[in-house]
């Protein structure tokens, strides 16, 4: 068994780290592995909802077959409050948590002490193979002394410390504003491994905590060509992402500086996630969907992908989303920190509205193939070669623990 440590579900299609989790858990049930959620903190998307990935339990959740449940009328209260804010227009929406947070963003929560006693608790009992920690944001479990034999890997998505600075640097106020570069290694100097998610990133990481091993885990990219006979629609182009900060500041320093010198119908462009829906005023050609079961139709019908990312840190996982379904990007230098460097990489990288503006211009009039997107994602991030070190960690730090917790003894 391997017990996975986290805040929120993980699941495909919503935000790329909770993508990257469901990757995870996936690749872990087809090892053979049985896996359960420890679910800190509350929250939920409603009081009751359908999940059926891996087992859950939680101080705050019960499981009743496919569904989880909130035992507690006051947190039920909280989840539906949360639920309806997502349901106001997005500028009210952003003015109300700005308000509760004093804070424009909010990089992640540590658990309270009572989470984190339950969730030793419930790990103690469980005795699993291995535990992974999702993020710097629930290490602080490892302090607990049932965890002082465990084989515990920490799932780092980010270095925490530097995305608070880049986006400080921006001129943003982010919370919490005690998680420096010190407290960070000593959170995460408690695991027996970090998985850092980018090569650059596990040499930052490595250096931080020389006495842990430190490897790197990607999100894989499985090729998902497009249907024979598919036509790319010429200047359509698409972005995918969340409400967050990184991606909203993104476009729109996008709509104010490079749409302005795109040609009258020149370029359209469909927005997938959240971000879309947090927008306002946005101009002619711009189409919102919001969240999507399948984002494959949109890219395989897109000319073109854009990553106008100005600032953050780990590994933008919407440009191997966009890859995998065969489209290039044209991104900023930011957008592909942490990309392998390859002459055949899908993206085309420039500096300055100018310069993006006439790539844009350039390829989206002509589509480009989709062969070597997709032959990049195949070569760089197939699902043995993203999850190679996590395997040795298990494998290696289980067996530091005894041959009773050796993989081949699966339960």
């Amino acid at each position: 068994m391997i017990v996975f440590v986290t805040d929120e579900l993980p699941r495909p299609g919503s935000a790329g780290h909770l993508a990257f989790n469901h990757a995870i858990i996936v690749w872990l049930r087809a090892q053979g592995y049985r896996v359960e959620i420890l679910l800190t903190g509350q929250r939920l998307a409603w009081p009751v909802e359908r999940y059926e990935i891996a087992q859950v339990s939680g101080p705050h959740v019960v499981q009743l077959g496919a569904h989880l449940v909130t035992p507690s009328p006051v947190i039920a209260t909280r989840i539906l409050l949360r639920a309806l804010l997502r349901k106001l227009p997005s500028t009210m929406a952003a003015r109300l948590r700005k308000a509760r947070y004093n804070a424009d963003a909010v990089l992640g929560t540590f658990p309270t002490v009572p989470d984190l006693r339950w969730c030793a608790r419930a790990i103690a009992r469980l005795k699993p193979q291995a535990v992974l920690i999702d993020t710097v944001f629930r290490a602080p479990l490892l302090a607990e002394p049932e965890l002082a034999e465990i084989n515990a890997i920490v799932v780092a998505h980010d270095v925490f410390y530097r995305r608070a600075q880049v986006l400080s640097a921006a001129g943003y106020h982010v919370k919490p504003e005690t998680l420096t570069r010190a407290r960070e290694a000593l959170l995460l100097g408690r695991a027996r491994a970090i998985a850092a998610i980018q090569p650059d990133e596990a040499e930052i990481l490595a250096a931080m905590c020389p006495a842990q091993t430190v490897f790197t885990a990607s999100m894989p990219a499985l090729p998902c060509p497009p249907p024979t006979g598919q036509l790319r629609l010429p200047g359509r182009l698409v972005f995918v992402g969340s409400a967050s900060l990184p991606n909203l500041d993104g476009l729109r320093w996008f709509f104010a500086e490079i749409w302005p010198l795109l040609p009258a119908g020149s370029a359209s462009l469909d927005l997938i996630g959240d971000c879309g829906l947090a927008l306002q005023r946005l101009p002619q050609g711009v189409t919102v969907h919001g969240r999507l079961a399948d984002l494959a139709p949109l890219l395989h019908r897109a000319a073109l992908a854009i990553s106008p990312l100005r600032a953050g840190s780990g590994l933008k996982i919407k440009l191997l989303d966009y890859a995998r379904h065969g489209l290039v990007t044209v991104a900023t230098p930011s957008s592909i920190q942490g990309f392998p460097a390859d002459p055949d990489a899908p993206f085309v990288v420039t500096d300055g509205a100018p310069a993006f503006a006439a790539a844009i211009l350039r390829l989206a009039a002509k589509p480009p193939a989709p062969d070597s997107a997709l032959a990049y994602a195949t070569r760089h991030y197939g699902t043995t070669t993203a999850f190679a070190g996590l395997a040795d960690a298990m494998r290696t730090g289980a067996a530091r623990l005894g041959p009773q917790l050796v993989p081949s003894e699966r339960q």
